[in-house]
């Protein structure tokens, strides 16, 4: 009997102990991420893609394609249904395509998700046809970091279609 009574208070204390002590590590970490959540973005470039790169990273089939206001006719990124891509220094970035974002032409979704970077197509209007398969709507292609800094936006248009 005595010895039940003497746990009865050591599990009083358990319960409300609350949250445990985060180890040195775990404080560290939780600091590098503070520091770097208020870091200046570091903004990126993306490069038209060309079709060597389309033949060399096999980026055939339907997609839409974003190029930026005053960009030429070079796209800067691929929305397909099966990734994203973006050339950045010269080297071909796959992102994933996020299934409960919005859908966009073609089964296409509107949000992206890579390594280093996320990505968003936004499509309005009902867009005008431009050829036989394709359609081109205006559009806006933001790029946010790990921390959700918009590291580029543009408006321009995307061209969907096989």
């Amino acid at each position: 009997m005595r010895l039940g009574l003497a746990i009865l208070p050591l599990l009083a204390l358990s319960a409300c102990g609350g949250e445990r002590e985060r180890t040195p590590a775990e404080q560290r970490a939780e600091e590098d991420k503070a520091i770097a959540a208020n870091e200046k973005p570091i903004p990126i470039t993306p490069q038209p893609i060309l079709f060597p790169d389309i033949e060399k990273n096999d980026l055939f089939g339907a997609s839409c394609a974003f190029v930026p206001d005053g960009g030429g006719v070079g796209a800067i990124f691929l929305a397909m249904d099966t990734m994203g891509a973006m050339k950045i220094d010269d080297e071909i970035v796959r992102f994933a395509p996020d299934r409960g974002s919005a859908e966009l032409p073609m089964g296409i979704r509107s949000n992206f998700d890579g390594k280093a970077w996320s990505v968003t197509l936004a499509i309005s209007g009902d867009g005008e046809q431009t050829g036989i398969e394709t359609t081109t709507y205006k559009a806006a292609l933001t790029v946010r970091d790990a921390h959700e800094k918009i590291v580029y936006s543009a408006n321009g248009s995307a061209q969907c279609g096989s």
